[in-house]
Order: structure tokens, then sequence, then C-alpha cells
């Protein structure tokens, strides 16, 4: 079904997470009990929940995004356009700007997003911060009563896995073997929390999120058996 939808009817998106809080010590003491309760069955009896805080930021009851990059084709004639675009700031302000870019430009019943492993992170991480700022959620990311048929995502981590539930690949990975140039050339996600408080670079993070957007349309152009974007494709909207 992939070869049938138009390129110009998708929105790529990344999101780049942090926890909420810097430092484990600024939770209140019953946001600390809540966490130890969260994270039990990941950390494991021997590390203690303040040792894996860094980890919060994988959690949205216990993380925040940073930022949304997204990007999209436009149809101009013969010619590619890709745009990238990045929502970066305070979490509820970009929330609202990226609901409006939803809301206005990607609403119609033909639109989808797509992400990796946008299913199980990026697509309800960012519905449950919107419930939690109080924000409606966009058509597209309200799937409550939705059969799985109707809800407008693509998952490029679920075309890779051809029905193998048990099979997860990084996108760094898929790029390589797809013969697309990898966009980890910077940081990785395990860095992103100490870029943000420590070195506070949300520029360099807003690359790296940018970077992976690029890369997720690459690999739905290899599905397709379509030539890969080259660099003057891309027009970056910073």
């Amino acid at each position: 079904m992939l070869h049938k939808i138009d390129l110009t009817k998708i929105l790529f998106l990344d999101i780049e997470t942090v926890p909420e809080e810097e430092h484990f010590d600024q939770l209140s003491p019953y946001r600390k009990e809540l966490w130890a309760q969260k994270s039990a069955y990941q950390r494991g009896d021997e590390e203690s929940p303040e040792a894996f805080y860094g980890s919060a930021g994988i959690w949205a009851e216990f993380g925040k995004i940073v930022c949304i990059s997204v990007g999209y084709f436009v149809a101009q004639a013969e010619e590619r356009n890709f745009r990238i675009k990045t929502f970066f700031g305070e979490e509820k302000k970009l929330l609202l700007e990226f609901k409006e870019l939803l809301d206005n430009h990607f609403n119609l019943r033909t639109h989808v997003l797509c992400a990796h492993n946008g299913k199980e992170f990026d697509f309800p991480y960012i519905a449950r911060r919107m419930i939690i700022h109080s924000i409606d959620l966009p058509k597209s990311l309200n799937l409550f009563g939705k059969k799985p048929w109707e809800v407008p995502h693509i998952d490029t981590m679920h075309l890779w896995r051809f029905g193998d539930f048990k099979h997860y690949t990084s996108l760094k990975l898929l790029a390589e073997v797809l013969g697309i140039p990898s966009p980890k050339d910077d940081i990785d996600g395990s860095e992103v929390a100490h870029v943000f408080y420590v070195e506070k670079n949300i520029d360099r993070i807003v690359t790296y999120c940018e970077k992976d957007v690029v890369t997720i349309a690459q690999v739905v152009l290899r599905f397709k058996n379509e030539p890969l974007l080259e660099s003057e494709e891309i027009i970056w909207l910073r």
C-alpha cells in the first residue's frame, strides 16, 4: 500500500526528549516514589531510582519534549523539494505550534504522519504531553475508537518488520543496510539530556533531530524504490 501514498501527503517527524527536571533531587518526594515504581521493571534491583533518572526522558510522565522536527515534500513541477522545520523552546508553546501545523496543513483524511518507532514512541508521547498541557488533540493524534486501519500513521520500523513483531531495528542500522548516509554523526539519544541541560545547546539537538527526519524520508523513498534525496533538494527552514 505504501507505493500508493502520495509523498506530499506525508508529514515525516522526529522528537527529542529529556527528563522533565535536570536532577532527581528536584522531584517532590511523592514524584520520586512514583518514579521508583514506574522504572522498577526496567532498571532492576541493581540500580537505584536516582541513578536511573537519566533515562526518565523516555517516559511521557517523567520527561518532556524539547524539539519536534518535521519534513514534507512539496510538489514543484518535475523537481522534488523536501522542507525541514523544527519547533523548539518551551514545551507547551512548541506543542501548540505543532498542533497548528497539523490542524491547518495536515488535517485531511489522506494525510498521514510518519516516524521511526513512531507508533510506540513519538506519536503517543506527543499525545500524552498535549493532554498533560490541556491541549486538544489534533485529529491525526486522537485515536480513540479508531480501528487499526483507520490510524493515519506510518512507522518505518514496522514496515521493516514485515510482520515480525519481535524484531527491533534502529534507524541508524536501517539506514546503513539500505545504503542511506547515516544521520548519527554528532550525538545520540543518550546524550541529548546532557547537551540540553549542561551544554544548553538546543541548536545541536535540533540539527540531530532534523537529520533523523531526512533519514526517515530517505527510508520511505527506498521502500518506494525511488531515488534518494540529494542535498540540493532539501530546504532547511531555520
